[in-house]
């Protein structure tokens, strides 16, 4: 690996996209339900008792916790099938549980979030994994841990080991989630590596232990910032013992890319050709890091598998665990909080820009609370004064504006070929950016009708110059109990005027 580092550092703003943009991301999104995921490792079942203390015991010098709730959740690799399914993934799972009451509950867990469990084997010898834990007022107050950790026998590997080969052609990615509980044995591992590699099949590691030989060839893998130190002998304490250890272990386990998570401080992705990037996180408040690093494994095994590159996956990653350290618990996050945590930060206009299809459910919500939708359209090529005013005014009208804007095409047949004068993309970002428009909708045919149709406004917004007979969609409308709304437009603005005063110069 070459001695030189490059090192690039991006705050969670705008510029933090460099490796993705907004759009880039929600159309990732889009694509998880066709994601087919294999999760191998330690499952157990995580139990939380949540209550209040205020009082000591009587019988020995520690507190007493009322306990008021009980949550019972997967855990360990369950937490990243927790993290797959919660994003819309197809999850498959292949494990080894006990034949115990712990071992049937999570077994029904799983297929009651619709996993594939084809895959899990029963242990007559095994324990089921449990972990208590107790918490008061936020606070972690005591955990219990009931499990098993021997590795299993020869009989159960070779069931497991057939198990996931029979599933390695269906899948578009492999997690291996080691919890040092004795499923992911060495002679495991090195198998479904090389069954990985042969298929083209990505395989990402949620590392255990110091030895990550044991992990030769994977795609990549997911220390934090305590097991890297661990796992290369080097103590992590500023940025050169970082670039220190996370080369070590990438050069030590033969890996594409290394991902070293860093808690509530983002992560640092390694690359083979010698790059490293920062990238910080800014959760808005950190609660509880447990299950970020699930989080992160997750989203870059996922990332991978829709063709993103190890940037573009270790971004949306980064995103995902800023959301997850915000809650307390073991947590996971979903699409939408994704896209919230990317709305915060994006240019302004970035998601206002919609297809149809993708915008009619997000109406539909708004609409059930209540929410009247207004729709304009028009072509908006060089915005002034009187198209702002004349978009305030229909936004005035309702609780959401949209607009209808005419694609470089449409404007073209509607106008001449000298028109637009700005072309579709740079026009919907201007459009956008106004306060008073909600979303953006760009159409290619010559009237509005078809959009109209989908979208289902309340009111139909068009200038003064239209008489209610003339408005295409009235019809439509009306028939869904909307209405129409005429406004007459400022004196003496429009483009063609702007445009004729340009060319007479």
């Amino acid at each position: 690996m070459p001695n030189s580092v490059v090192h690039l550092f991006f705050e969670l703003n705008p510029g933090f996209f460099k490796h993705m943009t907004a759009k880039q991301i929600q159309d990732f999104l889009k694509q998880l339900p066709q994601i087919r995921t294999l999760v191998v490792g330690d499952l157990m079942l995580d139990e939380y008792l949540w209550g209040r203390t205020g009082r000591i015991s009587p019988e020995a010098p520690v507190p007493v916790v009322d306990v008021d709730r009980e949550d019972l959740r997967l855990g360990g690799a369950g937490n990243v099938v927790n993290n797959l399914c919660e994003l819309g993934c197809q999850v498959a799972v292949c494990s080894v549980l006990g034949d115990d009451d712990d071992g049937r509950q999570l077994y029904r867990q799983l297929e009651q979030s619709a996993v594939d469990v084809s895959g899990v084997v029963f242990d007559p010898e095994r324990k089921t994994s449990r972990k208590t834990r107790i918490l008061a007022s936020n606070q972690q107050m005591l955990r219990i841990d009931r499990e098993s950790r021997c590795p299993l026998s020869a009989q159960i590997e070779q069931q497991l080991l057939t198990q996931v080969v029979a599933l390695i052609d269906q899948v578009d990615v492999i997690f291996l989630s080691d919890y040092g509980k004795g499923v992911l044995t060495d002679p495991l591992l090195q198998s479904v590596i090389a069954a990985g590699r042969a298929k083209g099949v990505p395989v990402v590691v949620d590392p255990k232990g110091s030895e990550y030989r044991r992990y030769r060839g994977a795609t990549l893998l997911t220390p934090n910032r305590a097991e890297a130190s661990e796992a290369s002998g080097i103590k992590i304490v500023d940025d050169a013992t970082l670039v220190a250890a996370g080369t070590t272990i990438l050069d030590d386990a033969q890996l594409d890319a290394l991902v070293l998570t860093r808690s509530e401080e983002g992560m640092s992705l390694f690359l083979r050709d010698g790059q490293q990037i920062n990238l910080p996180t800014q959760a808005r408040e950190v609660f509880d890091v447990s299950g970020a690093g699930d989080t992160v494994l997750a989203l870059i095994g996922i990332g991978l598998a829709a063709s993103l590159s190890l940037k573009q996956a270790a971004t949306v990653a980064n995103i995902a665990a800023g959301v997850v350290v915000a809650k307390v618990g073991t947590s996971t996050v979903s699409c939408q909080e994704i896209l919230r945590a990317v709305s915060r930060v994006v240019l302004p206009g970035e998601l206002k820009i919609q297809l149809p299809l993708d915008l009619r459910p997000l109406l539909d919500q708004a609409r059930n609370s209540g929410k009247k939708v207004v729709f304009t359209n028009g072509c908006f090529d060089l915005l002034h004064a009187g198209h702002v005013s004349y978009l305030q005014r229909a936004r005035a009208l309702g609780d959401l504006l949209v607009l209808g804007l005419n694609t470089d095409a449409s404007v073209q047949r509607l106008k001449g070929p000298t028109r637009p004068l700005v072309q579709q993309d740079d026009r919907a970002q201007v459009m956008a950016a106004l306060a008073c428009v909600d979303y953006v909708v760009l159409f290619d045919e010559d009237t509005p009708l078809q959009l109209i149709e989908t979208l289902r406004p309340d009111i139909l917004v068009k200038g003064g110059d239209y008489t209610p007979e003339t408005v295409v969609g009235r019809q439509q409308v009306e028939s869904w109990g909307g209405r129409v709304e005429l406004i007459e437009f400022v004196e003496g603005r429009s483009t063609t005027g702007i445009v004729e005063r340009i060319q007479g110069q």
